[in-house]
């Protein structure tokens, strides 16, 4: 839609000129420092940033009915600057001129509702968020869009000719930051640091494929990403891992378009996401807070964090209610289908304590809730789900294990609707479903699958017949006919059919 066919008065809003300030404040001394130099965590006490706006109070000063049309209006735009996560421009990155932005098709991923058969099952209505649609194939491709549109912004603005980013990885972040790093391939090169034999083949293959400098190393992700923080911390790096504050801001996208698709009605809603390293939590509590703060949404949603038995560590800190008796311990993780969230000691976990408390006060009541589940009632989610059409990866499966399990608790409350994270494509982790579907599944992973969902391929070859096709090889005509009749009763037999 062309911007003079919009409504007069709306026009004006639509393309907006980058404006204000912005700032990284520190969430343990509060102390605050300009954005003209890459910082992940204050010079001064060592605490995790936060990325703030100077002019916060005139956002939260403009009518919540406006915000709404320009965003929906805005989503109607043929604009590529403004079609991704920076469709709410203001809120995320507003200093940034338009012509740095990448836009390399991410965000506004589709929801995708349980069928009446899947939704008997759970107990309650949900849908799946399905994150795997981004082009990189998972949700983390919103931060990074952030992330590296402030680095392009960021290293033309000082004439920086080679720049090197670097991220941590199980997976999923090095593929993103390869991507959108290859975008950028005339001034930056992009190295991955990965948990050696801790990655599936097919996430392994996409940073390669993006010309990714990739690197292996003992251990697991908590090992991978203390190496990283001393490569940032004394080299010239820019890191990508969420201890990027630019990576938050992009994935609060998440919840923006959460309210959107839902007209901004979001009090009944419950949002089920994975924890990992609780960047991701972080972003949807601080993207609902800003909605909530500027009018767009009136009421703030339930969120319910995931955590594994395997990797739960923010599980084990919310136990207690008592924030005076609170203590974050790092755990060991043991073997997990949910790749993206084996996280022992996750980055982001300052931001959440911080947020979990402001978000609770901002409601009125608890919102926030963490929950855990097993191996096996992450499999037989994703299983179960997958059978019902949806695409669900592992994490997919661990927000559907956990909505469950709330809906059993009493977390989620009768009439109240899921919107379940399944954080990539049900492709990256199909080395799970196929040990699941085969019951090939090591021990270490404490995972059998259930009788009913074991499902391999059947060999369907007619006895005593003389040909056979061949690669590369025909048969005779009536050898053919004789072989399409025997293979079609042979069909017709093990799927129960009658003739006609």
């Amino acid at each position: 839609m062309k911007l003079k066919e919009f409504p007069e008065d709306i026009r004006k809003y639509l393309i907006p000129e980058p404006s204000g300030r912005m700032f990284y404040r520190c969430i343990e001394c509060k102390r605050e420092f300009d954005i003209d130099q890459l910082l992940y965590v204050c010079p001064s006490c060592g605490g995790l940033l936060m990325l703030h706006q100077e002019e916060e109070a005139k956002i939260q000063g403009r009518n919540g009915d406006l915000w709404r049309r320009i965003f929906d209006y805005r989503r109607m735009l043929n604009f590529n600057p403004l079609k991704g996560i920076f469709c709410y421009y203001e809120f995320i990155a507003p200093i940034i001129p338009l012509e740095f932005i990448l836009y390399l098709g991410e965000a506004h991923t589709p929801m995708v509702m349980a069928n009446q058969n899947l939704e008997s099952a759970i107990g309650e209505p949900f849908y799946f968020k399905n994150e795997g649609l981004n082009p990189s194939l998972s949700f983390k491709d919103r931060g990074m869009a952030c992330a590296l549109s402030f680095l392009n912004y960021f290293a033309k603005k000082n004439n920086i000719k080679d720049l090197l980013t670097i991220c941590a990885s199980t997976g999923d972040t090095s593929a993103s930051g390869a991507l959108y790093s290859a975008y950028l391939t005339d001034f930056i090169r992009s190295v991955v640091l990965l948990p050696k034999g801790k990655v599936t083949m097919q996430q392994l293959l996409q940073p390669l494929g993006n010309g990714s400098t990739v690197l292996e190393m003992p251990g697991v992700f908590d090992d991978c990403m203390k190496v990283v923080e001393e490569l940032s911390e004394n080299y010239n790096v820019a890191l990508l891992n969420s201890k990027n504050s630019w990576r938050i801001l992009g994935q609060e996208s998440f919840a923006f378009e959460i309210a959107q698709d839902f007209d901004y009605l979001v009090a009944d809603k419950v949002v089920v996401v994975p924890i990992g390293n609780a960047g991701n939590i972080t972003a949807i509590m601080s993207g609902f807070l800003k909605f909530l703060k500027a009018n767009i949404i009136t009421e703030l949603p339930k969120i319910i964090g995931v955590q594994s038995d395997h990797a739960d560590p923010v599980y084990r800190y919310y136990l207690e209610d008592d924030p005076s008796k609170q203590r974050f311990e790092p755990v060991t993780v043991r073997a997990s289908v949910a790749q993206a969230a084996m996280i022992g000691n996750p980055v982001s976990m300052p931001r959440v304590i911080d947020l979990v408390r402001e978000y609770n006060q901002a409601a009125g009541q608890k919102k926030i809730f963490v929950i855990q589940v097993t191996e096996q009632e992450i499999m037989d989610a994703m299983v179960i789900a997958n059978r019902n059409g949806h695409i669900a990866c592992t994490q997919g499966g661990e927000s559907m294990a956990g909505f469950m399990k709330a809906i059993r608790g009493g977390i989620v409350s009768k009439g109240e609707i899921g919107i379940l994270t399944a954080t990539a494509h049900v492709l990256k982790f199909s080395s799970f479903q196929e040990m699941y579907l085969s019951d090939r599944f090591p021990p270490e992973f404490e995972v059998k699958p259930k009788k009913e969902f074991k499902n391999i391929p059947v060999l369907v070859q007619p006895d005593d017949l003389g040909g056979l096709p061949q690669a590369g090889e025909s048969i005779q005509r009536e050898a053919l006919d004789l072989f399409n009749k025997a293979t079609a009763a042979k069909i017709a037999k093990i799927l129960h059919l009658k003739k006609r």
